[in-house]
């Protein structure tokens, strides 16, 4: 288990086993790292020249030290060009080049992070990129190889004293904690967390959550099965598990501090499987399909995270489990069914199923009585096609829009703003039998009529929708603090949404 701790030691006299600093594009060192600048002194730009590192993101070399500094090795990690306030390295390039170094530094006891880390923010990045770019889900593997995780891992800065600076060090674990247990549930095969066992698997994290928060600070956690959704109408989430011999569930999270100044409502899609339904996907699209539950399994981190941070926002958060397959009882194209408040839905794509779980779940949030609401999901590919597959699309209420827009921002989460023009509603209410259409095969705007749908069922509250069907999964390599798979995208983002929210 790996230890993280905050100094105001110098990085050239540590004794850790590795010691990382940052190179900038103009052939010097980062800021934190002026210790080593002196202790090579000249020989610093030869050294960079033979070695190939010009501070661009993704340079990372090892060298020797030979006892220049005191630790025997020294890695160099490049930030790419300064650009925050006074020509600084900002958050998101110390969070990639952490990453990188994670990646790079094996069987050492001891690592010293001499990134740019004189504000709470690039100190919550250092934490963040190392922790997350150093994952890997080895729960499957025969022989998953001998750990070579750090047994101490020092981030080094000027101002380690200061208690804004020492104060960002835990949350940033915490924040840590929430996105590695979302990566671990989307890796996790399909097989293994069907809705029953995933409703189970939150139910477990919750209680141990639970065990060191006070009373009054802990969460509540209800998982409503699928008689009860039938009990309570939830045609929807119903509709989609049909087909499967796993039952649907929808697990309901409730996280109430007595000195709450806020309270929002988190939705989040958890399709454990997609095959597509009736509307059967190709071969080559169903591979990644587990990652369907991203959404669901965001908020519940979040909520969890909010809970060990002592935010003083209420948060009641909904998950929708279901498994979307082809069985002798699955939804057909054509068929009429009826969420949770009342409203008819005809169905033309079985494919389009996230929609329909959302909908029940919006509207068992709506009736908590939030003041805002925020859903998240892996909605659409038509998202993807629109932004690719490393930002979030996000639509809504402008004001929400912004608000989701620059938690994203303080997170290091990308994301971007998409309309919802007022002529989507004759689409979403095109169907000639039912209320509203689920589907009506146009291709263009895809993502859009999948978020006008959805604000009917938001009950008229401020709301905003993130669609992660892009950012979710990493089908590539390893790039900064993400690795092939899962990435956890969207806890971050939630979290610091209700943070802005305790503040304000």
């Amino acid at each position: 288990m790996t230890t993280f701790a905050l100094r105001s030691a110098s990085p050239a006299k540590t004794r850790a086993e590795a010691v990382v600093v940052g190179v900038l594009p103009d052939g010097g060192l980062a800021a934190g790292a002026e210790d080593v600048a002196a202790a090579y002194g000249r020989k610093l730009s030869g050294l960079l020249a033979t070695l190939g590192v010009k501070g661009r993101p993704g340079d990372v070399a090892k060298v020797p030290t030979h006892g220049t500094i005191s630790s025997p090795l020294l890695v160099l990690v490049g930030l790419g060009d300064p650009v925050g306030p006074d020509d600084t390295v900002d958050a998101a390039a110390v969070r990639r080049a952490a990453g990188n170094a994670a990646r790079a530094i094996t069987n050492a006891a001891s690592v010293a992070l001499a990134l740019p880390a004189d504000t709470p923010e690039l100190v919550r990045a250092v934490v963040e990129g190392y922790r997350l770019g150093g994952y890997s889900f080895t729960s499957y593997k025969s022989k998953p190889g001998t750990p070579t995780d750090p047994a101490e891992v020092v981030v080094l800065s000027p101002v380690a004293r200061r208690s804004e600076v020492a104060s960002a060090l835990e949350p940033a674990q915490v924040v840590v904690d929430a996105v590695v247990a979302t990566r671990d549930w989307v890796n996790t095969p399909p097989a293994d967390l069907t809705p029953p066992k995933f409703a189970d698997a939150i139910a477990a994290a919750v209680k141990a959550a639970n065990k060191g928060l006070p009373a009054g600070g802990r969460v509540k956690a209800t998982v409503l099965d699928e008689k009860r959704l039938a009990e309570l109408g939830c045609g929807g989430i119903l509709a989609v598990g049909s087909g499967s011999a796993e039952p649907p569930r929808l697990v309901e999270l409730e996280y109430r501090p007595k000195d709450a100044v806020a309270h929002v409502a988190l939705v989040g899609k958890g399709i454990t499987f997609d095959s597509g339904g009736l509307w059967i996907k190709p071969a080559a699209s169903m591979g990644t399909m587990k990652e369907d539950m991203a959404g669901a399994a965001a908020v519940v981190q979040a909520t969890l995270a909010a809970a060990r941070l002592g935010l003083p926002v209420r948060v009641s958060a909904y998950a929708a489990l279901a498994e979307n397959m082809i069985g002798e009882a699955a939804m057909r194209p054509g068929d009429v069914l009826t969420t949770y408040d009342g409203t008819t839905v005809e169905v033309s794509n079985t494919d389009a199923e996230g929609r329909l779980v959302l909908a029940d779940a919006l509207g068992r949030a709506v009736e908590a009585g939030p003041d805002v609401v925020v859903d998240i999901a892996t909605l659409t590919g038509h998202m993807v096609l629109a932004l690719g597959d490393r930002m979030a699309g996000v639509l809504g209420d402008d004001a929400v829009v912004e608000e989701v827009l620059s938690a994203g921002r303080a997170a290091g989460e990308d994301a971007w703003p998409m309309p919802i023009p007022d002529f989507f509603d004759s689409r979403i209410r095109s169907s000639t039998v039912a209320d509203l259409a689920q589907y009506d095969g146009i291709r263009w705007g895809g993502g859009i009529f999948a978020a006008a749908f959805l604000r009917e069922f938001t009950g008229g509250l401020p709301w905003a929708h993130l669609d992660i069907a892009g950012p979710t999964f990493n089908k590539g390599g390893a790039n900064g603090h993400l690795v092939p798979g899962a990435t956890g995208y969207g806890v971050a983002t939630l979290v610091e949404l209700l943070r802005a929210r305790a503040e304000a």
